[in-house]
Parts: C-alpha cells; sequence; structure tokens
C-alpha cells in the first residue's frame, strides 16, 4: 500500500484564505489531482480519510473548506459520529452558512482551487479529476462545466438539486462540459426526485457528455460518509470501485 503525506495548507482566493487538507502519496512525485468537494457537514477527519485513501490509489487530492469565509474547518461543532437526533440543530445552523456560497462564489473559488494545484509540485501537468459529495455533487457538475479546459472527468454521489427549474440549476452548465461524469445517486431521495435525475441524463445525452448516471438501491442520501447514521457500507463501496475506475479511465 502506497504511503500517505497529508498536509493542511492555505489557498488564497479572491475573497481570503481557503484552508485545506492536500494529501498525495508520500515521495512526492507529481501525480494526477482529485479535487474534493465535500458535503455540507464540511471538512473534518470523515473527508481527510477519504482523501488519504485516494492517495494511497496513486493521486494528489485537495479537500478546501468550502465554508472558508466563515472560519477555518471545523466551521461546526460536530460529534463524532452524527445521528439523526442531531442533524435538526446541526443543520439549523448549516443551511445559512451554505445558502451563502452561492454558484458564482463556488465557482470563483473552484478557480482558486483549481489555479493552486496547477502550481504545485506534487501535481503532474494537465487537467484534474472532480468528486463531491451531496452538496459537493452540484459543484463538481458546476465546476466541470465552468472550467472545461482544466476537468477531465467529474464525479458526484448522493447529490441533491442537481436538476432543478431555476435558472441556475448546474444541469443547465451540460452543454460546456468536455469531461467524462459519474454520478451515484442515493435511492428515494428527496433532494434529488426521479423527475431531476431524468432531466440531468436527458441534458448530459443531448448534450453529448460521456457519461454514466446509477441509482444506488436501499442506498440513503449521505451513503458515503462513515461518521454520519446514514452510511451504507454497500453503496460506499460501490462508489469507490465507480469513482476509482472513472480516475483510472482519465489518467
Amino acid at each position: 500500500m502506497t504511503s500517505v503525506q497529508g498536509t493542511d495548507v492555505d489557498i488564497p482566493t479572491e475573497d481570503g484564505t481557503a484552508d485545506a487538507y492536500l494529501a498525495h502519496p508520500a515521495d512526492g512525485a507529481p501525480r494526477p489531482a482529485v479535487l474534493v468537494f465535500q458535503d455540507a457537514f464540511g471538512l473534518r477527519p470523515q473527508l481527510r480519510s477519504m482523501a488519504d485513501r485516494l492517495a494511497e490509489a496513486g493521486y494528489t487530492v485537495l479537500v478546501p473548506n468550502l465554508f472558508y469565509r466563515h472560519g477555518r474547518a471545523p466551521v461546526f461543532d460536530l460529534p463524532e459520529f452524527i445521528d439523526p437526533g442531531a442533524r435538526p440543530e446541526i443543520f439549523e445552523k448549516i443551511m445559512p452558512v451554505m445558502q451563502a456560497l452561492t454558484p458564482e462564489l463556488a465557482m470563483r473559488d473552484a478557480g482558486a482551487y483549481l489555479g493552486w494545484l496547477a502550481e504545485r509540485p506534487e501535481v503532474a501537468d494537465g487537467p484534474v479529476a472532480l468528486t463531491g459529495y451531496c452538496m459537493g455533487a452540484r459543484l463538481s457538475l458546476l465546476t466541470a462545466g465552468t472550467y472545461p479546459d482544466r476537468v477531465a472527468a467529474a464525479a458526484g454521489f448522493h447529490g441533491g438539486r442537481l436538476a432543478t427549474d431555476t435558472p441556475d440549476s448546474p444541469h443547465l452548465v451540460a452543454e460546456k462540459i468536455t469531461a467524462e461524469l459519474y454520478f451515484g445517486h442515493a435511492d428515494n431521495d428527496h433532494s434529488l426526485p426521479p423527475e431531476q435525475i431524468e432531466r440531468l441524463e436527458a441534458a448530459l445525452t443531448e448534450a453529448g457528455v460521456r457519461h454514466r448516471c446509477e441509482v444506488y438501491e436501499g442506498a440513503p442520501h449521505g451513503f458515503t460518509q462513515a461518521d454520519t447514521a446514514a452510511y451504507h457500507s454497500e453503496g460506499d463501496e460501490r462508489h469507490w470501485a465507480a469513482l476509482l475506475d472513472l480516475l483510472k479511465r482519465t489518467f
């Protein structure tokens, strides 16, 4: 198994400094980069562990604190295990912060993250891959359409509101995407009902985007996050297999 080095880093943005976690094989050799977009709970040990697993597979991985405007991670005081009873109180704090991260701000930040990666000695030349979870899946899709020359592949898992009927819906960037996409949807997810799944599929197909979208039967929203009650081991391992397969095809 590849030895991994993990480091806390700071990334200059137009609006301040984003703290982040960088993981890469310990030999320091340039590797293809993977930019990870967090779920609503933010940068925490669970996401650092996921970054380490990707680094063990041979990639340089960056997980920025998307909520850096509200403080360094952890932005929220989270329990070690997030059970359903704790979620209402936690989301009362999280929702205003999530809503403040508009698509415009998020894409401005994404440009900073991509630019920072391009200058790092641990990162190989060329485009990067993206993966996102929950709200991060939306940002993965938006980034692929906003920076098509910088993104070779993008994935999203248990994403919500990917194809709404609003003017800023992520699926509307489909015609600009050149990357290959993969989405693993949660089963019976109220944040991504069947009509949105169909709308996303239709938009990607019409735009000629190489993609695969799958519903993970029995896997609830948040199924990849082992520090929450939503964790679904079968769905999580399926996610890892799909993500690593996408990366192998890309790099």
